[in-house]
């Protein structure tokens, strides 16, 4: 079962994407310099916002959990996981992370890319504050059979 929720943001001229080991998505317009792990700011939604559906799934020990983040002609997926212990429940802010630390701003853990693996021009694009960034988060549940080794 796939679950699918999309997120509309924009870029701001202080985006850094420098941080090593998190991205994050804010309600937040403003952004100061110190915001290295910001992509994108004026999201339309935060954690507290996804479905109820989405949370469920996000919080199985078996789920997987996919973003993909597109800004005019740049696209860049980022492969994480979810987890029991996920609130869900930020009201302002979405954030990935690449170590297993969760708080309520946490979308997904063990993920395989921060803010300063992704493409320098996607990031290029990011520091636009007109431009539109579209983010797509899925989840998958997979049951215990396809996820145990051989």
């Amino acid at each position: 079962m796939v679950i699918t929720e999309v997120i509309t943001a924009h870029g701001h001229r202080n985006i850094q994407a420098n941080h090593k080991t998190t991205f994050e998505i804010t309600k937040d317009a403003h952004l100061t310099s110190r915001g290295d792990c910001i992509i994108a700011v004026k999201a339309d939604r935060s954690l507290v916002d996804l479905s109820d559906g989405f949370k469920e799934s996000a919080r199985d020990s078996n789920a997987r959990i996919t973003i993909t983040i597109e800004a005019g002609n740049e696209k860049e997926i980022v492969n994480a996981f979810g987890d029991p212990n996920l609130s869900l429940s930020h009201k302002t802010d979405i954030v990935v992370r690449k170590s297993n630390y969760i708080c309520s701003r946490t979308l997904a853990v063990k993920a395989d890319k921060a803010a300063c693996d992704l493409s320098r021009s996607l990031v290029e694009k990011l520091r636009n504050p007109n431009q539109t960034v579209k983010i797509t988060v899925s989840v998958i549940k997979l049951n215990d059979e396809i996820c145990r080794p051989i």
